[in-house]
Formats: structure tokens, C-alpha cells, sequence
């Protein structure tokens, strides 16, 4: 099965842009800052999930498949920050939240069915 078509990297695409969207009314100041390093980890998730199914091995699969995992708890803080600087508004914050609930259990799903192939 080509990547394109996994449900975790649909939704991990289509949290990427929930994010850009989410972080366009950032205070200016934050363009290098925060806004860059959420816009960045966003990215990462389903960048590295692409790169993992284009690996050659299963080991390399999951390896990847594990730092698109630390990508999304790394985001995941980054919104917290964001919220915590009123940068986001509650509804939006919970929105996200719930994305970013949502792509932990299709990574964590994905890597455990990844994982029983290694064995």
C-alpha cells in the first residue's frame, strides 16, 4: 500500500494544516519563534511517516515511524505553550487537541502493526 492512501498520514497531512491555519495570527514577533517551530514539527509528522514507507526494512520503518512520533509530542507541548500564551483561543486549542489525540492512536496503531511484522 502506497503511504498516500494510510488514514495516519491523511489525517497527519490534514492536522499540518489545521496548524498553519491555526498559527497565520500569531503575534509577528513569534514568526521565528514559536510559530516556525510548531509549523516545522507539524511538517515533521507526516514527512517522516512518507520516509519510513519508503524505507527498505522494517526496522527503518518503525525508526521513522518514531520520530514522527516524537514530532507530534513535541507539537503537542508547543500548542500547550501557545494556549498558555493566549495565542490560542479555547476552542481552537481543543480542536487541535483532539487532532493531534486522534493522529497519536493511528501512529501508535500503525508502528504495533509494523512491530508484529518484525517478529
Amino acid at each position: 500500500m502506497e503511504y498516500i492512501n494510510l488514514d495516519v498520514w491523511i489525517e497527519t497531512r490534514k492536522f499540518t494544516n489545521l496548524v498553519y491555519d491555526s498559527t497565520k495570527n500569531f503575534p509577528k514577533e513569534e514568526v521565528f519563534g514559536l510559530t516556525n517551530q510548531i509549523r516545522r514539527c507539524s511538517v515533521s509528522v507526516p514527512s517522516n511517516i512518507a520516509e519510513g514507507c519508503g524505507r527498505n526494512t522494517t526496522k527503518e520503518t518503525i525508526h521513522f515511524l518514531f520520530i514522527a512520533r516524537g514530532s507530534l509530542y513535541e507539537l503537542e507541548t508547543q500548542i500547550y505553550l501557545s494556549s498558555d500564551q493566549n495565542y490560542l483561543d479555547q476552542e481552537k486549542f481543543i480542536i487541535i487537541l483532539n487532532q493531534i489525540i486522534l493522529c497519536k492512536k493511528l501512529l501508535n496503531g500503525f508502528i504495533n502493526y509494523h512491530r508484529k511484522n518484525l517478529k
